[in-house]
Order: C-alpha cells, then sequence, then structure tokens
C-alpha cells in the first residue's frame, strides 16, 4: 500500500499493534455482505484500521429510513446506492484502499460471485435469513474464516452485545431461527455471531437505535482485527 500522501495515517494504530502487524492487515481482504446499519460500521472501523482491500456487497439504495443508524445515510445521499456513497467514503479515509463492490442481493443461484475472490474474512451483516444461511454452509464448505450479525433491531442496551457461538444466544429471534437451521443441517463447527442477550422491545415493526446497529459494527470489526493480528484472548 502506497502510504506517500498521508505516511502517517495510521500513525496512532502502528503505536498500539506495531508496524509489522499494520503491515499484515494492510495485505488482508474482507467481505462484508449488507453495508446498512452494521455493515457501514464494520467497514468505517476496518478501513480505519487500516484493511487494505475491501469487499462491499449490497443492492440497497440510502432511504430517509436509514438515516438515524447508518453511517453512510445523510440528507445529500438519500436516493443514492450504498456501495456507491460507500466506497466514496471509503477513498475519503485511504485513497490507496482497493475496494471492490457487488451491486447484487445475494441468493443461492449467485452466491458464487462472493468467492471470485481471495477473502481472508467474510461479515455476513445482511438482513434475509435465507442468504445467512447459505453464507454459512458456504463459507463452511469452502473454510472461510466468517462472522454473522443476527438481530439488532428492538434493542436499547449496546452493553448486551456479544460474540459468541450460535448455541449460547438467547432473547434473540433471528438467532433463534438459525439455531434451528444449524441443528436441522447436523452443523457441528462452532458458528461466529454477533448477538445480543437483551430481551427485544415490543414495537410495531423493526425499531432500531443509532447505538446498537453501530456498536455491533465495531464489536465485529475489532474481533476480525484481533483474529487477524493474532490475539490468543478471543
Amino acid at each position: 500500500m502506497n502510504l506517500v500522501k498521508f505516511p502517517r495515517r495510521f500513525d496512532r494504530f502502528e503505536k498500539l499493534i506495531g508496524k509489522n502487524k499494520l503491515d499484515l492487515l494492510c495485505d488482508k481482504t474482507i467481505l462484508v455482505l449488507g453495508v446498512g446499519g452494521v455493515g457501514g460500521y464494520v467497514v468505517e472501523s476496518l478501513i480505519r484500521s487500516g484493511i487494505g482491500n475491501i469487499i462491499i456487497v449490497d443492492s440497497d439504495i440510502i432511504d430517509e429510513t436509514n438515516l438515524n443508524r447508518q453511517i453512510i445515510a445523510l440528507r445529500s445521499t438519500v436516493g443514492m446506492k450504498k456501495v456507491d456513497v460507500l466506497e466514496q467514503r471509503i477513498k475519503d479515509i485511504n485513497e490507496d484502499a482497493h475496494v471492490i463492490k457487488i451491486d447484487s442481493f445475494i441468493t443461492d443461484e449467485n452466491i458464487n460471485i462472493l468467492f471470485n475472490y481471495p477473502i481472508d474474512y467474510l461479515v455476513d451483516a445482511c438482513d434475509t435469513v435465507r442468504t445467512k444461511q447459505v453464507i454459512i454452509k458456504e463459507c463452511l464448505k469452502r473454510n472461510i474464516k466468517f462472522i454473522s450479525c443476527m438481530g439488532t433491531a428492538k434493542k436499547m442496551d449496546p452493553s448486551k452485545l456479544e460474540i459468541t457461538d450460535i448455541r449460547k444466544t438467547i432473547n434473540d429471534p433471528l438467532a433463534r431461527i438459525m439455531r434451528k437451521f444449524i441443528k436441522d443441517e447436523k452443523i457441528n463447527k462452532k458458528i461466529d455471531v454477533l448477538s445480543s442477550t437483551e430481551v427485544p422491545i415490543k414495537t410495531e415493526g423493526l425499531g432500531s437505535s443509532s447505538f446498537v446497529p453501530s456498536s455491533a459494527g465495531l464489536l465485529i470489526a475489532s474481533y476480525i482485527v484481533r483474529k487477524l493480528i493474532g490475539n490468543k484472548k478471543i
């Protein structure tokens, strides 16, 4: 990665982890599926941590209802493609980052397009149950490291978020569906997920805050970075 123009852009993080580990992160490739409330913050933090190659996958357009929680949602970006806006934001942070955009809704039929590139870690931050299920099976089959985000809607307390095995999740309706899938498919391997132990708030529709999805995204990014640099405590 060329750091000539802004050679000190990662100076503070390098002081924390060391040059060798920063260089390692600069060579890694992360795929983030879904770049909304959670995924947008995953990408933001990864790029600010020196990740040099990022694949962003989303077919959505920024909507006015995204303004309360999505880092790419501004009045000026409403109506624009999420992957286009996020690419511009990434380049504004680190113009040397290599960005691949996949402007597609991922299904059983087209999932192979995600694996046309070497991936060091995959983040599933999408909302579609079937897509989440297919991602788990494909990553396990291809031996790709991944983490899947469960539900962050109807939650108000970011301190209740945790990264755990899917089988240990509680108070998460989406995780309950995924636990059944894991059991039915007889999947025995550990499945890392981000989930909240908070009891969902009873609302009409999927009410969501600014602080729970963002905190979930930052936790996921932290987890991945620490995994990649060899933190033995996680």
